[in-house]
């Protein structure tokens, strides 16, 4: 049964004056509770430090308020002699207020963009009671000089301020109720009602422009999931409830502003993205703070605002009910990027949280796919725990309070099993020094919980290596990521279309991982959506590791509807008990709008004998009208220094260039490169980042590019990536500019596409002695790279077509699919491994496979006493006869069960051989030696 249900069943049964949850506080905690929460917090030491550190704090404003009656009340960003009734913006800009009201009123925010050129001051630095008509008085960033600036130019620092202030009357209010100290009552009610008074006299704002913006603001904000105070006035409001009342204040004047705030927040806002959980997070403080519906004459309580919360949707409010329906049910994926998908799954938990507290109805039941998302939000993550960043996102870990709210509610319902496995990643988190449970808000202190034991059960495998997943796949943001090798040696391809919310213009993007870093990082957003950096370069083609054509490629930012098409991958999804594991791989394939360019990239990871791996990117593009064209690969790599040599590996120096501008009629991103240097070059390049450690081995990236007659090279820094941390890049790199390559074709790139080998390492093991590309007279169009080791004399002979239905002749090798590894030991003979990605027929060296239907994905690793196969499709297998050995029997497996044996024989076509046949895919097949 819903919560709106039982409410109502509640409320029709019992009448009487007085119903368990009608009193206040009732949105964190409640009467009866108090008690039994300060047993509990007293025994926790973190929660018991969160109490005496806002004790703490609060003392030195009461002593502030002690010399200075008004200290924080005056410090209020207010219209303090204006007294405008009427404020008007100009877009996302405020432009001027009118009116005049019989107090104080509440001054509007400065501008939707929180970028600024001035410095918020502290609040010691506020001036009392100012409101003057020269503009707010601040710090410039770059001159340190004071400045009388219009509040146009101050981003949101005038709502900052207030609230700041606002959250010490929060905790001043909750220590009330706790303590029972009257002092931090007084100090917070005249502060809070100025502010609600103020608000109550001063209407919503007006656009002189009539844009969309009219639309988006809030009553303190340019935009209505902004208005955060909400939260703090609302929780002010309950635990400060019973002061009020014995001070006689108007309660109605105070719940005809939070039905305002409410009424502005349903009007207002973008019905469909993240906005509808941010705008009915504040509509369930709003509600669980007023009363009945039939308390107030105009019908607007508590039932009101949550109706419209869960179930009613409007023009510009989704209903959560239905808003949860953009979760892609496959996946558990929200359809934006990824700091923005689990801020949505975060918020939604706090809503059922809260709410929970209230009904204790196990709101999370009705809405199961958080829980889903929760763990889906796992595929994000590099192999350090650190978060992809494609477009507006950046690098971070997953919210742990993600996993807080969901282990309360599983202890709170008795849900053990579930409970272990939050707790233990908690746990997880804690001991790799990523989370700290100390907590600081009063959000931590009442619904986190005391410790993270649970009764009953034993830990299993650890819940994070458990979801990371060597392939996954989310279409609704047009987001593959494939991952490779253990600890320091892990590698991460996540590759990026343009789709869903908050996504950039980047066509087919790449974020590598390597050497515990990201060392090819997209950019995320600059400074602020409404920046020039932003528009101009971190949301376009040139910010990102992609191919832009003609320097002109573009699709749509922040809503983007460019996906890539997901051709062939290995291995499968959820796939962790492959017999194989010593590459991944992905083709996709995408059609540039802006040009109408084909494109297809291929990237592949593979591990070397040592546990070190290398990363293949093959990148094919063209227009589809055949004209003069031109394609530019664009690589960024942390580091402090890029340098490129010749096949001969000696150094090539680069000169300074007039090109990569916007005045040639390339896109403006262009021109925020610097340090541009430039060589033509027709053989092979190598490229090499480095990033210099003072204290540990430095680390290289070598790109092995390949030749091609009249290649140009680019060399340039590019400005710093916005998604860069601490925990996915050097600290002293994380602001720096970024060693970029540009690599450039004045003809199309697809029979020559752009190739490169990435070789990432530390010190001087590198796990690569050189790789050299090869000409494919029968089918030019096909990439083969020979790739040696730098241990064990191995070696790997890579052949990549453009599709599946291509074909490759050479001596005895023969290829009609996408992609082959054969690796070798010292001698031909010396049969390492074979590998096939989407491959119709293989023949190589006496062995051929041979696909009955589809495309296959196989793998055939030679052991000790015969080979181990997997495969995923009907094939035939042809395996050469030795003259000291042979193969006859084959063991078929399933989920690691012997499910049957069988004999090969002599085949017909080849005598050398013998075959075998498979009818469908098997987990393993052992064939054996005689």
């Amino acid at each position: 049964m819903k919560y709106r249900e039982w409410l109502l069943i509640y409320f029709f049964i019992f009448s009487s004056t007085y119903l368990p949850g009608q009193e206040h506080p009732r949105i964190y905690c409640n009467a009866e509770s108090k008690d039994s929460l300060k047993m509990a917090f007293a025994e926790v030491g973190w929660k018991n430090e969160v109490i005496e550190a806002k004790k703490k704090n609060l003392e030195k404003y009461l002593k502030f308020c002690e010399v200075e009656s008004d200290y924080l009340l005056s410090r209020l960003q207010m219209y303090w002699k204006n007294r405008y009734t009427d404020v008007f913006i100009k877009g996302g800009d405020f432009s001027h207020g009118s009116g005049q009201a019989a107090v104080a009123t509440v001054r509007y925010s400065g501008s939707r963009d929180w970028a600024t050129d001035y410095i918020a001051p502290k609040l010691e630095d506020v001036i009392p009671y100012y409101d003057d008509d020269r503009g707010m008085y601040l710090m410039h960033k770059e001159s340190m000089e004071m400045e009388y600036v219009h509040p146009s130019e101050t981003g949101h620092i005038i709502e900052g301020i207030n609230r700041k202030i606002m959250s010490i009357v929060k905790d001043a209010a909750f220590l009330y109720w706790w303590t029972g100290d009257v002092t931090y009552a007084e100090l917070a009610l005249p502060v809070f009602m100025t502010y609600i008074q103020g608000m109550y006299h001063r209407n919503p704002p007006v656009d002189l422009l009539n844009s969309n913006q009219q639309k988006l603001s809030g009553l303190a904000t340019f935009e209505v999931i902004h208005e955060k105070i909400v939260k703090d006035l609302a929780l002010t409001y309950d635990f400060l409830y019973d002061y009020l009342k014995m001070e006689n204040q108007d309660l109605q004047s105070i719940s005809s502003v939070f039905q305002r705030w409410g009424d502005q927040i349903i009007q207002n806002g973008v019905a469909d993205n993240n906005w509808n959980f941010f705008q009915a997070r504040f509509l369930t403080y709003i509600a669980l703070v007023l009363e009945d519906d039939d308390d107030y004459a105009n019908r607007k309580g508590r039932n009101y605002y949550l109706k419209y919360t869960f179930d009613e949707s409007t023009e510009r409010q989704t209903a959560l009910k239905d808003a949860v329906l953009e979760y892609d049910v496959e996946t558990g994926f929200w359809f934006e990027s990824s700091s923005y998908s689990l801020h949505v799954t975060s918020t939604l938990l706090e809503i059922l949280t809260v709410l929970d507290n209230y009904s204790h109805a196990n709101e999370l039941k009705e809405f199961d796919i958080v829980e889903k998302a929760t763990l889906a939000s796992f595929q994000y993550l590099f192999p350090s725990g650190y978060t992809v960043g494609f477009g507006d996102a950046k690098h971070g870990i997953i919210p742990p309070a993600i996993f807080e709210m969901l282990l309360s509610f599983y202890k709170k319902y008795q849900e053990a099993d579930k409970a272990v496995k939050i707790a233990q990643f908690l746990e997880t988190m804690m001991a790799k020094k990523d989370y700290e449970r100390k907590g600081n808000s009063l959000f931590e202190l009442f619904f986190y919980q005391n410790d993270l034991k649970v009764d009953a059960i034993e830990a299993g495998e650890d819940l994070g290596s458990s979801l990371l997943w060597p392939t996954f796949y989310a279409p609704n943001v047009s987001y593959f990521v494939q991952r490779l090798g253990q600890g320091t040696d892990g590698l991460m391809v996540a590759t990026t279309g343009s789709f869903g919310n908050h996504a950039h213009s980047n066509g087919i993007s790449i974020e590598l991982f390597a050497n515990h870093y990201v060392l090819g990082p997209d950019m995320s957003k600059g400074t602020s959506y409404w920046h020039p950096y932003y528009r101009e370069y971190y949301s376009q083609y040139p910010a990102h590791n992609t191919v832009v054509v003609d320097g002109i490629s573009a699709t749509n930012r922040m809503r983007g509807h460019a996906p890539f098409t997901l051709d062939h991958f290995y291995p499968p999804a959820e796939s962790m008990s492959s017999i194989f594991d010593k590459l991944t791989f992905s083709a996709v394939s995408f059609v540039e709008p802006k040009t109408q360019s084909d494109q297809h990239r291929f990237t592949a990871q593979i591990l070397t004998e040592t546990g070190k791996g290398y990363i293949v990117d093959v990148f094919r593009s063209k227009k589809q009208v055949d004209s003069h064209q031109k394609h530019e690969y664009i690589y960024h790599n942390i580091g402090q220094s890029l340098d490129f040599y010749n096949k001969k590996n000696q150094p090539l120096t680069l000169s300074l260039t007039n090109e990569l501008t916007s005045e040639n009629g390339q896109l403006k991103a262009y021109d925020y490169f610097t340090d541009k240097n430039h060589i033509q070059e027709s053989g092979p390049v190598k490229a090499v980042f480095k990033i210099r450690r003072d204290d540990e081995s430095d680390q290289k990236m070598i790109m092995w590019i390949k030749g091609s007659e009249d290649q140009d090279y680019f060399s340039v820094l590019s400005p710093p990536s916005d998604a860069l941390s601490p925990g996915t890049a050097p600290v002293d790199l994380v602001d720096e500019k970024i060693p970029t390559v540009i690599v450039r074709k004045n003809n199309a790139a697809w029979l020559d596409p752009f190739s490169v080998v990435y070789n990432p390492f530390i010190g001087e093991d590198n796990p690569l002695s050189n790789v050299t590309y090869m000409e494919m007279k029968s089918n030019p169009a096909a990439q083969k790279i020979v790739v040696h080791h730098g241990h064990g004399n191995h070696l790997d002979e890579l052949v990549i077509n453009a599709s599946v239905n291509d074909v490759v002749t050479e001596n005895d090798f023969y290829q009609k699919g996408l992609f082959s590894v054969v690796r070798k030991g010292q001698s031909f003979d010396d049969l390492k491994f074979i590998f096939l990605g989407g491959v119709y027929q293989f023949k190589y060296g006496g062995w051929e496979i041979l696909a009955k239907g589809r495309a296959v994905n196989l793998s055939l690793e030679a052991k000790d006493e015969g080979y181990n196969l997997q495969n995923d499709e009907a094939v035939v297998v042809f395996i050469p006869i030795d003259q000291q050995r042979s193969v006859n029997t084959m063991t078929l497996y399933k989920d690691g069960e012997i499910v049957g044996k069988k004999r090969g024989f002599e085949s017909r076509v080849n005598p050398q051989s013998i075959k075998f046949r498979l009818s469908q895919g098997y987990d393993r097949v052992y064939f054996s030696f005689e």
